[in-house]
């Protein structure tokens, strides 16, 4: 491996990163069904065995995906749980959230693309799981329904912020932050009780 190799290896963190990073893109680009591991490989330019040694199929490279957006995610859930249900709490747990999802942008644009493939690997219900539970950390259990509407809502601008406003003009980081302000908007009026 050449200079520019190696600078381009620590750039891109380690091969198991590299390999998720490839195969998330080709999915991205070609559809998960299309794309084989000797496409990840020789986008890598690694062979397929090398490949094989961190994953055995292409199943496990998006399930490994899958498995580390979720972390951040249940470190949130551990931590939201273990505070006061108050409003600075709910808002906290809505800030360090929009940074886990800006992280997780190109594995959220692959779930929309692929949504028979995310069922079919039982992902999505990795995903509404934790979901459920973000829920139960930002809403008030006896809430009225409009504030559980609200809370949802929150949540769900969260996610849709992401895909719609791909497409609009702007920073990256003001549409973060915008998509944020409506988020603790809702929460705030629900947690108020409207």
């Amino acid at each position: 491996m050449g200079i520019t190799g190696s600078s381009k290896q620590q750039r891109r963190g380690n091969t198991r990163q590299r390999i998720q990073d490839v195969a998330l893109e080709l999915f991205s680009a070609q559809g998960y069904e299309k794309t084989s591991l000797r496409e990840i490989a020789e986008r890598l330019e690694v062979t397929k065995a090398a490949l094989y040694y961190h994953f055995k199929t292409k199943e496990d490279i998006l399930i490994s995906l899958f498995e580390d957006l979720v972390r951040p995610m249940d470190e949130l859930i551990e931590w939201g749980r273990t505070q006061p249900h108050t409003l600075e709490t709910k808002q906290e747990v809505l800030r360090r959230y929009s940074e886990a999802l800006t992280g997780a942008a190109p594995l959220f644009r692959f779930m929309q693309e692929n949504q028979a493939t995310v069922r079919e690997l039982s992902i999505g219900e990795m995903f509404k799981d934790r979901m459920i539970t973000m829920l139960d950390i930002i809403k008030d259990p006896d809430a009225p329904l409009t504030d559980q509407v609200r809370c949802i809502s929150a949540l769900f601008s969260m996610h849709a912020g992401m895909f719609v406003l791909r497409d609009v003009e702007g920073d990256p980081e003001e549409k973060r932050k915008a998509v944020l302000e409506v988020a603790i908007d809702l929460v705030t009026q629900a947690h108020s009780g409207g």
